[in-house]
């Protein structure tokens, strides 16, 4: 399965990026070879007077305009599951009669007629794996999904599936996407990331810059006022949070890179992940995307930001 080093979020498509600068970030991705693209079809339900399917349908526009060949030179993974509001009753689930009306509407929104990896957005315990699975193979049968995904899976849960897929031949999740980053380390650092690497998962874990904070650029309660991710940066200002920044701060200044660019190379360094997912919402955001990729980091820098993002006491000052 082919993915880019980093894997670009589409989240912001239709939310904080507009359909004009979608067109020029993907462009630009395209162009310097990262052409692993996420989305889903809840994105960016969160938005007051948005349903969800805003991103895809963005995306879909964006390959319309660059013409068939485009389809080809990318790769173009989305989710089902979470409350997507523009989909068929009930909106949300993994049941196998919703799952088969939901790609349809996805494959609709993005004007193609198949997606390269096709997730389960979270785990949904009110329906059967082996009935989700079955129908992931129906779509699978029908070329309209070319291999599967689970995000927000715990490790108890992906073992489950990968058991029922091999013990009634279905297919299997070949995808991991869980959330994890120098700040959000505990959902995959242990038994999820043991299991991946023991399946040979492909794993893209999202939030890759933990909402923008990883970049630096909030670093008082005054820099999230007001801001999209707001509410979700605010509580990465912590002793913790202030710690990772200032070893990311001096492991970039080492490198003549940015604090972000650090963060993702961290990323990719990791035991068992294939490529990080990044947002962006800019061209030149998008350049230190492509940047990052082209960084490599000692041995020393790896141990001195492991150091810092370790979970426990922080030794600096009080809370923020």
């Amino acid at each position: 399965m082919k993915v880019s080093r980093v894997v670009f979020s589409g989240n912001v498509l239709g939310w904080t990026a507009g359909q004009a600068t979608g067109f020029a970030m993907l462009d630009r991705l395209v162009d310097a070879g990262l052409t692993t693209i996420d989305t889903a079809d809840a994105y960016s339900g969160w938005v007051p007077g948005h349903q969800g399917g805003e991103s895809e349908s963005v995306l879909g526009a964006w390959l319309r305009a660059r013409g068939p060949a485009q389809r080809e030179r990318v790769q173009i993974m989305t989710k089902v599951g979470k409350r997507a509001a523009a989909n068929p009753p009930p909106g949300e689930g993994l049941s196998p009669g919703y799952i088969a009306q939901a790609i349809d509407a996805s494959l609709a929104r993005l004007g193609t007629d198949y997606v390269d990896v096709y997730f389960s957005h979270a785990f949904d315990p009110a329906v059967p794996q082996a009935d989700t699975l079955g129908a992931y193979q129906r779509l699978i049968d029908a070329g309209k999904v070319r291999a599967i995904g689970a995000s927000n899976f715990s490790a108890p849960q992906l073992r489950d599936a990968l058991n029922i897929a091999h013990a009634h031949q279905l297919p299997r999740y070949q995808v991991l996407q869980p959330e994890y980053n120098l700040i959000d380390r505990a959902n995959y650092d242990g038994p999820l990331r043991d299991l991946a690497i023991f399946e040979h998962l492909t794993v893209v874990p999202y939030y890759g810059l933990a909402s923008g904070f990883l970049t630096g650029k909030y670093r008082t309660e005054a820099d999230v006022a007001g801001k999209a991710r707001g509410a979700r940066v605010k509580g990465y200002l912590t002793p913790r949070g202030l710690r990772v920044l200032a070893a990311l701060d001096e492991v970039a200044a080492q490198h003549g890179a940015q604090p972000g660019e650090v963060a993702l190379a961290w990323l990719m360094a990791r035991p068992g992940v294939t490529a990080p997912i990044a947002s962006a919402t800019s061209v030149a955001q998008v350049d230190g995307l492509i940047r990052a990729t082209q960084l490599s980091l000692r041995p020393a820098d790896i141990a001195a930001l492991d150091e810092a993002s370790a979970p426990g006491p922080s030794p600096v000052g009080n809370a923020v």
